[in-house]
Order: structure tokens, then sequence, then C-alpha cells
């Protein structure tokens, strides 16, 4: 049973601090949990949030009011001011606790501040376990090299601990959103469909960005190949077919010199102002801006 209030601290029972200090840590569970007979009792932390990445072993998180058991492999979110606890199977319990502070992802940017609310918004349901192998041995090398950075403390560290922590923290929102949509976690890499999908658009996307033109090749209806693929991806295929189409015009709006208007005819575009309407529509900007933002 939790106390009705439950203390605030930072970490591992520091002193709350009134202001943000820009804070990443990354240990195993072990690190911790061992000295504690396997047992963190519920808090709450200021501005700190977590994640943890549970390899091997399980047990069961305390969220608030509830008891919720989990098991390896999985990821938990545990936001700034949400109480939480753990009680981990001794000595069998594997992985890695990420504890920073809110305020790292205001230090990142203005899209990485999206990334912290999308997760925040996800961590509703706190456990996300993992479908297969894949996302666990993905989460699993993150983990490991954002614990070397912090370790040897080489030139740039600190840089290198936020690109990483933003990559752990993104691969874990398109874990729990799959879940949310899905019931299951299912972005798989290496699916067929999709591998056959993306060569397709490779090879035609100047000139086809018709969904029935892919589905037809591929022996499937739109519909279908649409629903294979945002099961597996966690995005429609007519978005990577404008994915690939967009990364086309921005490299050749950066590294190359042709006119903008020579630009939409080779990318397939029967008049300039439709590319410009495109262009815009996907990133916010017109195709001249865009160019000279990259140049200046």
């Amino acid at each position: 049973m939790m106390p009705a209030a439950l203390p605030l601290f930072h970490l591992h029972d520091d002193s709350p601090r009134a202001r943000a200090f820009d804070f990443i840590h990354v240990e195993s569970i072990a690190a911790r949990a061992a000295m504690q007979d396997w047992v963190i009792r519920a808090q709450r932390h200021g501005n700190l949030s977590q994640i943890l990445f549970v390899a091997e072993g399980g047990g069961e998180m305390t969220h608030e009011a509830a008891v919720i058991p989990f098991a390896a492999p999985a990821a938990i979110l545990a936001p700034s001011r949400v109480a939480h606890g753990f009680r981990f199977q001794p000595g069998v319990t594997k992985g890695w606790v990420i504890s920073f502070t809110d305020d790292v992802a205001a230090a990142a940017g203005d899209q990485s501040d999206a990334a912290w609310a999308r997760l925040r918004a996800l961590a509703a349901n706190p456990i996300v376990p993992l479908g297969s192998s894949n996302e666990g041995e993905r989460l699993s090398k993150l983990c490991a090299e954002l614990h070397e950075e912090s370790f040897l403390a080489r030139e740039g560290f600190r840089l290198a601990m936020r690109g990483l922590l933003l990559l752990i923290a993104i691969e874990v929102v398109r874990l729990a959103a799959s879940l949310a949509r899905t019931g299951a976690v299912t972005l798989a890499p290496g699916d067929k469909i999709v591998a056959a999908l993306r060569e397709l658009i490779d090879e035609s996307y100047r000139r086809e960005r018709r969904l029935a033109f892919y589905a037809g090749q591929l022996a499937m209806t739109p519909g279908r190949l649409n629903d294979h693929v945002k099961r597996v991806t966690g995005v429609t295929a007519g978005h990577l077919i404008r994915q690939r189409l967009l990364g086309e015009a921005r490299s050749q709006l950066v590294f190359g010199n042709r006119a903008i208007q020579d630009i939409a005819v080779d990318l397939g575009f029967s008049d300039p102002s439709h590319f410009a309407r495109f262009f815009r529509k996907q990133t916010g900007m017109t195709p001249q801006v865009f160019r000279e933002r990259r140049r200046t």
C-alpha cells in the first residue's frame, strides 16, 4: 500500500532541486537494485523522467495506485512526477535504467520537445512489451553505447549522450505507439513485402506516385498493402512514396545547382507550382527557402 503523499526525489533519495540541471544518468538495473534487495520503493521524481529496458527476468511495477507485472524483453516508462516503484526478480533481472531531467529535451531543440511530449502521453500504459528480439537488440545496443559514452567521458560525450538518449526515446515512442495502435509491437524490419515495395519505389517514384500502381505490382489491393505496411512499419505506404520523393528533392536542392523548375520536371511534376505545394506541405517551407537556409 502506497502512502498518501510520496516523497519527491530527484535520483536515489537526493534532495529535490528547484531548477532543472540538464542531467543524464545511465546504469544497469542490477547496479542499484541489488543493493536494495531488488526492490525500489514507490517514489516520485521532480523533473526527472526514466526509461528502463528489461533484457532478462522481470518483476512488477508500482504505477500510481496500480501494480503491473512485466517480463523481458520490455521497455518501461516512468515520467517525472508520476509515482512509481519496482520489485525485480532477484539475481535474474538484467537491463538498463536511464534517468534524465526534462530540460534535456529543451536543450536538444523544439523537435525533440515533441518527442518527450509524445513519450509522456504514451506512458499512461508504462509497460511496453517487445514483440521480437530485434527491438530488444536495438534498445540494448543503444543503452550500452549511452553507458559507454558516460563512462569514458571523451571529448563531446555530453552531446553524444543527448543524441543517444533521443534515439532511445524515439525508439520507445515508436514501439509504444505500435502497441497502442494494434495491441502488439509490430515494427519488424526486414519484411519481404515492405522490402519489395521500397525497391519498387526506388525504381518508379519519379513517374508513379499512385498507391494502386505499387499494389498492382505486388499483386495486392491498395487497402491490403497499406494496412500491411502500416502494421509493419507504423506508417502508410503513401508516406513511404512521399518520403522517397521528398528525399530526392532535398538532395537536389542542397547539393545541385539545377533550377527549381528543372528539379520539378525531373521528379515528375507537371508544373513547378505543384512541386512547390507538395514540398511546402511536407516541410513547411518552399523549395527556394529550403535551399537558401541550407546554403547559408
